[in-house]
């Protein structure tokens, strides 16, 4: 939008609060935004700023209009905006950055529920989920203590009051080391499980005070039931409690349930944001996560956006937020508290020390990357050095053909880049217009079918492609590169095995790099890669085809014969010297005199 239609819209603009919206000729929601004033703040985008940012200007150019909606308060423009953005996800707002999917904890909306592990969300089910939690350890450690304090069970029995009636499940091993009750044979009720459920809840919530309670109620009904060993095996259970709580990190006796949340924007232009979900005076949940600010954006609106996204990830229902700054906040239920001194301080220190420490660790790995970035940069750059190639060979690709005296031919093709195995890539090959050992048709026809589906999918061509052979595998691959006439596209060299020399084409004399080479030793890796790769599917296609062949071609034999012998004999070899009483055992006596007669009349 130019500053000149702007101008005709700038008449009718309110000046009350409100939510605008910038969008695209093609629909698109570019940018969502609020405003205690809509015209002042629209104004703003139109202005001759010399300080607005570049990717500010490219959405406003994009734009082909702006809507907004006028409400009565700011409050009411804030609960509006974070319900906008939540819905479109528009690419200008700002956006947490997730690094990795985290796991959760779920109490599956069962007869007879069961604890699991799980990393997907069923939005539309019935199911309890807990967490997320940033560390795995700290998921094991939690289920190893639900085991541990409750019997729970792990099958995944369909348990309904009939089936359970009418005896139709049995016990497992579970029952008999003293891992489950067995409520699948009646020996536990619904509602004595579901009471275990509850406090497994509470223990995920973090409410150990109620999970206390209940197992020192229990420890004092089996010691009044004269229960002895019920109430030692309780009060175990109650130290092992009491041992994962003071694993805790406690902060304060006075301070119950509160977010804490700092913001911190580095040299190079990244915001990071820490939180500590604290319950019943203990942190039980700590995660920091970085945010993409697409334009500029106020310290206090960025950490109203993390926080609200953060407390609905993490299901906090926290009264209170202690943060640094004040910043608007969509959920008016909460209060939010600047901490000048007391515990409330030395949280938000902690939540402080915790985001220097990750931006700290955040800079190392860069730094790592970029070093690890240079070094493959100098080994590119050298190999395009040796090599004479016209650009670095990020993308190398690398062929080998495999056959056993001229049966079963196969061919494979690796990929490296950036000095590296890119396995996802690799594709290996039947021959198809071949007929026994010709190392030299092979090699042009698997050529000439990779880079033909290549051009017809219009993906990007590899810089380098290495041929494992010497002059005549080289020659057979630039032919097919010459038919699609792609040969002055790409670089293509043989490696011949004797010497290790290096072919090039047009060349006769071969290159002999030294042995310590870094070039080398990348082309020799290729190599071998290949061949590993090749031979690994040639077996598979050998294996496939005597199972297939030296069996199921016997008149009276089919697959379902051939897998049952396979399975049980384990090889075409033994089941040739198998008496014929045996192969009865297992294929039956008309069959089995089948397969003995065929095997007879081939000795």
């Amino acid at each position: 939008m130019t500053r000149q239609e702007f101008s005709d819209l700038r008449p009718g603009l309110p000046t009350q609060a409100g939510v605008y919206r910038f969008i695209a000729e093609d629909e698109e929601i570019l940018y969502i935004g609020k405003a205690k004033n809509l015209l002042k703040r629209l104004q703003s985008y139109f202005s001759q700023r010399k300080d607005m940012r570049n990717k500010t200007r490219t959405m406003v150019r994009r734009a082909q209009r702006i809507e907004y909606t006028v409400v009565d308060t700011e409050q009411d423009a804030l609960l509006l905006e974070a319900t906008l953005i939540k819905k479109y996800k528009p690419r200008y707002n700002v956006a947490l950055k997730w690094t990795k999917p985290y796991p959760y904890i779920v109490i599956m909306d069962e007869r007879f529920p069961r604890v699991m592990f799980t990393h997907d969300i069923e939005r539309n089910s019935k199911n309890r989920y807990f967490g997320p939690y940033t560390s795995k350890q700290r998921v094991a450690d939690l289920l190893e203590l639900i085991k541990e304090l409750f019997t729970l069970r792990t099958c995944d029995l369909y348990l309904s009051q009939d089936s359970i009636d009418k005896g139709k499940h049995k016990v497992c091993l579970q029952y008999h080391i003293k891992n489950c009750k067995a409520p699948c044979i009646g020996l536990e009720s619904e509602a004595e499980y579901m009471q275990k459920i509850e406090e497994v809840a509470n223990i995920l919530k973090g409410q150990f005070s109620a999970v206390r309670s209940y197992l020192h109620k229990e420890v004092e009904a089996a010691v009044e039931l004269m229960q002895f060993e019920r109430a030692h095996e309780l009060q175990q259970k109650f130290k092992a409690f009491e041992q994962y709580q003071s694993k805790s990190t406690v902060v304060s006796n006075s301070i119950k349930d509160v977010d804490v949340f700092t913001i911190e924007q580095t040299e190079e232009g990244r915001t990071f944001v820490n939180y500590l979900k604290v319950v019943q005076g203990a942190i039980i949940n700590a995660c920091t996560v970085q945010l993409e600010q697409n334009l500029q954006t106020r310290p206090a609106d960025m950490l109203a956006y993390a926080a609200a996204e953060l407390r609905e990830k993490f299901n906090s229902h926290a009264p209170e937020i202690i943060a640094a700054i004040n910043f608007p906040l969509p959920d008016k239920r909460a209060k939010i508290t600047v901490p000048q001194a007391g515990d409330k301080k030395k949280l938000l220190e902690l939540s402080t020390k915790n985001l220097f420490y990750f931006i700290l660790q955040q800079r190392k790995t860069d730094l790592n990357r970029a070093q690890q970035q240079t070094k493959s940069d100098v080994l590119l750059a050298q190999m395009q050095k040796d090599l004479r190639t016209p650009r670095p060979p990020v993308h190398i690709e690398c062929f080998d053909n495999s056959n056993l005296h001229g049966t079963f031919p196969v061919s494979a093709m690796v990929v490296f880049r950036n000095g590296k195995a890119a396995k996802r890539d690799y594709r290996h090959y039947n021959v198809k217009t071949v007929e026994g050992p010709n190392d030299f048709a092979s090699m042009e026809e698997v050529v000439f079918r990779r880079y033909k589906r290549l051009l017809e999918s219009k993906a990007t061509l590899p810089d380098l492609i290495v041929i494992d052979g010497g002059k005549g595998q080289l020659s057979s691959a630039l032919k097919s590169l010459q038919a699609l006439g792609i040969a002055d596209q790409i670089s293509v060299i043989g490696i011949a095995k004797r010497l290790e020399e290096i072919y090039f084409a047009g060349d006769d004399v071969p290159l002999l790099l030294s042995k310590k080479s870094p070039t080398l030793k990348i082309i020799q890796q290729l190599r071998d890669e290949a061949h590993r790769f090749g031979i690994t599917f040639h077996r598979d296609q050998r294996s496939r085809d005597f199972t297939t062949t030296e069996l199921t071609k016997i008149r009276g034999i089919g697959d379902k014969t051939a897998t049952a012998l396979l399975t049980h004999f384990g090889a075409v070899a033994t089941i040739r010297n198998t008496k014929l009483e045996d192969l009865a055992a297992v294929i039956g006596n008309k069959t089995a005199r089948l397969l003995r007669d065929y095997f007879d009349s081939q000795n």
